[in-house]
């Protein structure tokens, strides 16, 4: 069943944000990447009233993760009631005997200093690989040892697996401009380019498998969970899956982009689902760019996205090709959507 043949009532009640209020609503951004010991980023979000989860990731061209968490601690200890941090674990010696011991060691160190989640990466699915050369899928038993840990002690699992559906198309056929310009400028990860690694479905099932093996694992899909090209794909996992919710980092776009040709289905979607929706927007800091523009850059995408989601006026982004409306959005959707939802599905923030 689509959400298109169950449309969910909005109370006639509802009351609305303007845009007015952006500055003075407590918000938070549950998707960034702050990999500097420099405050501006964190200082110029408390400008607009966002406190922020900082994710550790285990990507090759990133810090090391013990360089990232020592910004992340930083961060965390200059800005207690602003700033939290999610930690990783490295698949490298992924073959060791002792990896596993390792990887939970390090995990737990983590949690001591104060990491409230753990995030995975693609490169599981997409570029490890065992002794026999096949690829290592985020189901794989010697990944057991530490999701029972993370299960049994509550802590939330961002999982980005997989890519946007796009990844296994031509550049030219992409649907949004994010799209083309990464995977044009990162063509190791365009899955177009090599028909031997895992499907999309592959990619997907596998994730699924492991919510599975994990009933009570408190899930995160980071990316709208690789299902950025359909609410109703994405609502048919969230129904199967209840301890799965999704953040819209990076992906804010592929949701304009249905809103072009359904805006009821995507504004349906979040009546539906929003108690499973949080905001994030993947910003990464990492001193390249000037503090100043960093700041410009920053309010300018989270304000354009204020505007999507609490008015009804006809928009036209970067990133999407024509025009489309706002979802104009209840104040209580709104309020789980940019805080409430970020404290539930990460105790601790």
């Amino acid at each position: 069943m689509t959400l298109q043949h169950c449309s969910p009532k909005e109370d006639s009640s509802a009351t609305y944000y303007s845009m007015d209020d952006y500055q003075n609503i407590a918000k938070y951004d549950v998707h960034v990447h702050v990999m500097t010991f420099d405050s501006s980023f964190v200082n110029s979000s408390a400008e607009d009233n966002f406190k922020l989860l900082t994710i550790n990731v285990d990507v090759p061209s990133y810090p090391s993760l013990e360089d990232q968490q020592h910004y992340a601690l930083h961060q965390a200890k200059a800005f207690p009631d602003h700033l939290h941090y999610a930690t990783a674990f490295t698949v490298n010696n992924w073959e060791d005997e002792n990896w596993q011991k390792i990887a939970l060691d390090y995990l737990k160190q983590s949690f001591s200093n104060g990491a409230i989640a753990v995030k995975v990466w693609k490169n599981i699915g997409m570029e490890l690989k065992d002794q026999h050369g096949e690829f290592v899928m985020i189901n794989n038993s010697r990944f057991d040892a530490i999701f029972n840990f993370l299960e049994e002690n509550n802590i939330t699992v961002i999982g980005h697996l997989g890519e946007p559906k796009n990844c296994w198309l031509p550049v030219e056929e992409m649907t949004v401009a994010g799209d083309k310009n990464y995977f044009a400028t990162h063509p190791e990860y365009h899955m177009y380019l090599h028909p031997e690694y895992p499907s999309y479905e592959d990619q997907l099932n596998f994730r699924d498998k492991l919510l599975e093996k994990h009933p009570d694992l408190k899930f995160v899909g980071a990316h709208l969970g690789s299902l950025e090209w359909s609410v109703d794909a994405l609502a048919e996992r969230l129904d199967e899956y209840p301890n799965m919710a999704v953040d819209m980092a990076a992906r804010i776009s592929h949701l304009q982009y249905q809103a072009v040709t359904d805006w009821q289905k995507v504004h349906d979607f979040f009546i539906k689902y929003q108690d499973r929706i949080l905001y994030g927007t993947d910003i990464q800091t990492d001193g390249e760019m000037s503090p100043e523009d960093l700041k410009k850059e920053a309010h300018e995408i989270r304000l354009r996205h204020w505007k999507f989601f609490t008015s009804d006026e006809t928009m036209n982004v970067p990133k999407v090709e024509n025009e489309f409306k706002g979802l104009k959005l209840p104040k209580q959707v709104i309020d789980k959507i940019y805080r409430e939802n970020a404290k539930k599905w990460f105790p601790g923030m």
